[in-house]
């Protein structure tokens, strides 16, 4: 496949795939990868938790804007978001109007298998996960919805699968353009 000439940003809940498929994708695109998350904890020097510890929830999301900001400006880039992203409309407005915005669209049900072992999301720190997931789905769906170009379902096939077929609607948006 020929190289993708934009940026490809994708947004979506926790445990939607985002790193795993963007690798994917960024290998089949023969883009290079950036997860927003791990250059935040690497800007830092902190992870993402001990941020929310310190700062809060607050403090994490505006240096996440500012990372936002800046990656959204890079060339050439698979940009894997965190779950919150689309919680500040500068970042909606960033990834929607300087790449393909692509939301990796999967259900709670999913997303609890896929975060139910991983003790480095600070807003699953609850003795209920599904209802906090489902809270935070209403909250963000409508926004995932705003700033996506592409809703890309995760639930049929493996994260190679899903990438293809994201390589398919991107190709079918710039044949459209």
């Amino acid at each position: 496949m020929k190289k993708y000439r934009g940026n490809v940003y994708l947004v979506g809940p926790m445990g939607a795939g985002k790193t795993t498929i963007g690798r994917q994708l960024s290998e089949l695109l023969k883009m290079e990868f950036v997860d927003s998350d791990h250059e935040i904890e690497a800007r830092t020097g902190a992870n993402i938790p001990w941020i929310f510890d310190v700062e809060g929830e607050e403090g994490f999301r505006a240096r996440e804007e500012a990372v936002i900001d800046d990656l959204t400006q890079r060339q050439g880039i698979v940009l894997a978001t965190g779950g919150g992203v689309v919680m500040r409309e500068a970042n909606r407005r960033h990834l929607h109007e300087r790449g393909v915005v692509v939301y990796l669209l999967t259900p709670v049900s999913i997303q609890l298998e896929r975060t139910a072992r991983d003790r480095n999301r600070p807003l699953l720190r609850t003795p209920d996960p599904r209802q906090r997931l489902t809270e935070l789905m209403a909250l963000r769906d409508p926004l995932y919805r705003e700033a996506a170009h592409v809703v890309m379902p995760t639930t049929g096939g493996s994260a190679r699968e899903v990438a293809l077929k994201i390589v398919h609607a991107l190709a079918d948006r710039e044949a459209l353009e």
